[in-house]
């Protein structure tokens, strides 16, 4: 029996190096496939029976199995690709299967799939599919609270529509203003019988601010010679369309100052009597002038400045403006003797159209439009499994559950790399070795094939 034992236990031997090879070369062959994970052999020793003595036994027959490697990590690399994902740590994207169309719309698989294959690009209908045909799924967010809705995820389709103009409701405004400015007019007018050249008052022949708080045609090359620029920004009225809010800062009397917008109401150039060209804001404490203590800070609360009316640019209107100056409205001595503007922004958007879609490395699908504008649209969730080696492989690099993965987790602990890919974990050289020894043991398991025939051959002669 010794004889044939061996013959059988080569073939076995045979048939689990086959089994090796044919690992090995799925593994090469796939050396190159974003997220692929290499599957590995294990062999296993069946012991013979038939003795209760254990000197007797002889070495037993062997099997071949596959070893996922389903949580050995690939490298991550980067790319131009905005959508394309890797996963840096435990964790699987959740995917469906498409199944079919209805009124030539795509319909899906119930049953969820998982893949570490992140190379999601956006479709004709906005869905994100990866290089295998798997549909990402996400969360969607919830634009009132920017956080996730439900724990279910659903397939991703990106809603290319244009956004809706937003209209200016606050501008953001930060500036020092100089100790002593320099206007045209202090520059032009140094007499020492001049008082006051750097305040807009009534000394040297002017007239000084008006009463109203409005600036005529008839006053308006006055007041640009007695004031100081502070700064420009474009706004937007409820329909989206362009406002150019041009403001003017004239130092009235020590340590008080006035801040005017542009109204722009006519041209300087062709502006008739009585045209109001600038507007006096209001600095919302007792009087209209922004006044500043000797420590440079202003002594009205104007933190945030609730416009009493709204502003008339141009023939447009910006209605319930709120002038937000926060801290940062002081008032020291500045080199330049020019308003110091640190920031004047708004928050308003003309339409925009729909650009492109990008990934956050904390999985946020984000959309972004040409105004500007970005909206936090879904969630990518990463989940993990307690047996992730027991997953069943498909097509394309996903995994399905089974019973010994247990089912998908929530909240794994890896982390989404945005325009990034996690390449296959397979090791040429590694694999090329494990060729050689497979190949070795193959022609081994031969040579005993061969070997055991000659020996029932010589058996078989010893009768004749």
């Amino acid at each position: 029996m010794g004889i044939l034992s061996a013959l059988n236990k080569s073939v076995g031997g045979l048939n689990a190096q086959s089994f090796a090879l044919e690992n090995i070369s799925g593994n090469i062959a796939n050396s190159q496939t974003t997220g692929y994970k290499r599957t590995d052999t294990s062999f296993t020793d069946l012991v013979g029976a038939g003795t209760a003595r254990i000197t007797q036994l002889a070495a037993g027959n062997v099997r071949a199995s596959s070893r996922s490697t389903v949580t050995v990590q690939g490298a991550i690399e980067g790319n131009s690709v905005e959508t394309f994902l890797g996963i840096k740590g435990d964790g699987f994207f959740s995917v469906l299967q498409k199944s079919g169309e209805a009124n030539g719309a795509s319909t899906f698989e119930t049953s969820m799939a998982y893949t570490r294959r992140g190379d999601f690009q956006i479709n004709k209908e906005g869905y994100l599919v990866n290089g295998a045909g798997y549909f990402l799924a996400g969360l969607a967010i919830d634009p009132a609270t920017n956080n996730p809705v439900g724990d279910t995820p659903g397939v991703i389709q990106i809603d290319k529509s244009p956004v809706e103009a937003e209209a200016s409701t606050t501008i953001n405004y930060r500036l020092n203003l100089p100790t002593e400015p320099k206007t045209k007019f202090s520059e032009t007018n140094t007499d020492t019988s001049i008082t006051d050249e750097n305040m807009w008052t009534t000394s040297g022949g002017r007239t000084g601010p008006p009463a109203t708080g409005e600036v005529t045609d008839e006053l308006n090359e006055e007041f640009l010679n007695n004031s100081i620029s502070g700064g420009a920004v474009t706004g937007y009225d409820s329909l989206g369309n362009a406002v150019n809010v041009q403001l003017r800062w004239a130092k009235t009397a020590d340590n008080e100052w006035q801040l005017y917008y542009q109204n722009e109401a006519s041209d300087p150039n062709t502006a008739a009597t009585g045209d109001v060209m600038w507007t006096q804001i209001n600095s919302g404490g007792a009087g209209p002038e922004f006044t500043f203590d000797s420590d440079g800070k202003v002594v009205e609360d104007v933190a945030n400045l609730e416009l009493a009316s709204d502003l008339e640019i141009g023939g447009k209107t910006l209605s319930g403006i709120t002038i937000s100056f926060g801290d940062g409205l002081t008032q020291y001595a500045d080199a330049s003797q020019q308003a110091n503007v640190r920031q004047l922004t708004q928050d308003g958007l003309p339409a925009g159209n729909f650009q492109d879609v990008s990934i956050t490395d904390g999985g946020r699908v984000v959309a972004n439009y040409s105004n500007g504008k970005t909206v936090d649209l879904f969630q990518i969730p990463l989940v993990s499994f307690q047996g992730a080696s027991a997953l069943k492989p498909l097509d394309g690099g996903a995994y399905a559950e089974t019973r010994d993965s247990g089912p998908a987790v929530s909240n794994a602990s890896g982390n989404i790399i945005g325009a990034s890919l996690e390449n296959s974990n397979v090791d040429i050289s590694e694999e090329f070795t494990k060729l050689i020894v497979t190949q070795q043991a193959f022609s081994a398991n031969s040579k005993v094939i061969s070997t055991a025939d000659q020996m029932m051959s010589d058996v078989l002669n010893i009768i004749r």
